[in-house]
């Protein structure tokens, strides 16, 4: 007698998710299932060594410093270790962003080539919008949002739920369209970066604030709970009241780091 397959579960464990650092604060990073990073802020440092030896994948929203800083400080010390590449993922402009002004034997060396050319530490992967990568049982999807520069945020598909992450983003068609026609969402982080107040400066720098994502989260047709990152630190309290009076019809959640779930 053959018995079923018992599905797994998706584990998500919040290493950084606050819009800059200070105490306790620590700039975005998510670890999947104890081995792939989506993302690689300043909550990576917190890891143990052995956890930090365990991860082999990293999929890059975009270039900006918060989001990729870990990536030259974590290849740098599990490199020993290593007897497959680091692979990171991210849109073509992102990876361009790594060689040119990362991985440039400048700012940080040219892991791409240590060892050698034939056999190096680190490998970085260039896909495109809605291109699926599936890493230990889970499928990563980029999907559009509308950030200052190039950006992505991605849609993890696992065998008992999905999971949908905004990464740096403002008011756009494009991520609600993609995410209202694929499979329903089971958790939605999306980020709510500065207070009513600021509008201005969302507009100019391409976030979201409380106004903003409410009108945005209307186009919205899943009604996951919601998953509030990116917060700017010191206004964190505005930013969830403004947030919590604009968006009645949903359950919203600060995160605040050290969240573990598993979907």
């Amino acid at each position: 007698m053959t018995r079923a397959r018992v599905k797994t579960h998706m584990k998500i464990q919040v290493l950084g998710c606050s819009g800059g650092i200070g105490e306790s604060l620590k700039t975005t990073s998510f670890l999947i299932d104890n081995a792939i990073l989506i993302d690689a802020g300043t909550g990576i440092g917190e890891l143990p060594l052995d956890v930090l030896r365990g991860i082999r994948t990293i999929f890059i929203t975009h270039s900006h410093l918060d989001h990729i800083c870990g990536v030259p400080l974590l290849v740098d010390t599990i490199f020993d270790s290593l007897t497959s590449p680091l692979t990171v993922y991210g849109l073509p402009e992102t990876i361009t962003a790594l060689e040119n002004h990362i991985f440039n034997n400048v700012i940080w060396p040219d892991f791409t080539r240590i060892p050698s050319t034939a056999k190096p530490v680190l490998k970085l992967n260039k896909i495109k919008i809605n291109q699926k990568v599936k890493v230990g049982g889970i499928e990563f999807e980029p999907i559009p949002v509308n950030h200052i520069i190039p950006a992505c945020g991605y849609r993890l598909c696992g065998e008992q739920g999905v999971v949908a992450f905004s990464g740096d983003t403002t008011t756009t068609d494009l991520l609600w369209d993609t995410l209202n026609n694929g499979p329903k969402v089971d958790l939605m982080v999306v980020e709510a970066a500065f207070p009513n107040s600021d509008i201005k400066l969302c507009k100019l720098a391409y976030h979201y604030c409380p106004k903003l994502l409410a009108e945005d989260l209307k186009k919205f047709k899943y009604f996951p709970d919601i998953y509030l990152t990116h917060l700017k630190p010191g206004a964190e309290a505005t930013i969830m009241d403004e947030c919590v009076k604009a968006i009645s019809d949903r359950k919203l959640i600060q995160l605040v780091g050290s969240e573990i779930f598993h979907i």
